[in-house]
Order: structure tokens, then C-alpha cells, then sequence
């Protein structure tokens, strides 16, 4: 069973650009790691500064190793920097209904 994986963020209004740009450069690595599934992107249509990243990979174990090689590669620090507070991560499995 899969590990669907909800990160939401919000990006400081001058970094919305930027932040686009840097998800365009990096995701070509992300869906070409081991584990990984899918990945949508959502920006809040009511507040353009948040954005609403959903993932789906093999195991969470999968999510978890995946992370932690962005943060040796320094991903997360540039990241980070674009950002307006702490992002929020939540882990769901299906429900089976």
C-alpha cells in the first residue's frame, strides 16, 4: 500500500516566482527516485502565497529516505529560504473505503 504524503508551504510573496522555478528544477529528480509515484502541486487560488504539495511513494520509509537525501544535497536550506514559516507534513494511508 502507498504512503500519500501532504506538504503544504507558504512562500513569501517576492519568492513565488522563484520557488516556481526551483520545483521545476529539482522535481525532475524527485520522480526519478527510487519509491516515488506522483506529485501534484496546488497554489491556494485564495491566497496564492501557499501552496499545497500532495506525493504519493511505495513507503513512507521511501518519503523519508528521499528527504533526507534533499537535505544532504542542501535542498531543504534553499528551500527554506523562500519560505514564510515552517512547512507542515502529514503522512495518510488509504482508507479502504
Amino acid at each position: 500500500m502507498t504512503c500519500q504524503v501532504i506538504l503544504e508551504i507558504k512562500v513569501k510573496p517576492e519568492s513565488v516566482d522563484a520557488t516556481r522555478a526551483w520545483f521545476r528544477s529539482v522535481l525532475p529528480d524527485t520522480r526519478a527516485y527510487d519509491g516515488f509515484v506522483t506529485l501534484h502541486i496546488a497554489q491556494n487560488v485564495d491566497a496564492p502565497t501557499e501552496l499545497m504539495i500532495v506525493e504519493q511513494w511505495d513507503t513512507r520509509a521511501a518519503y523519508e529516505k528521499y528527504l533526507a537525501w534533499r537535505g544532504e544535497r542542501g535542498d531543504m536550506v534553499a528551500l527554506a529560504g523562500m519560505l514564510d514559516g515552517e512547512p507542515k507534513i502529514r503522512f495518510f494511508n488509504y482508507f479502504g473505503v
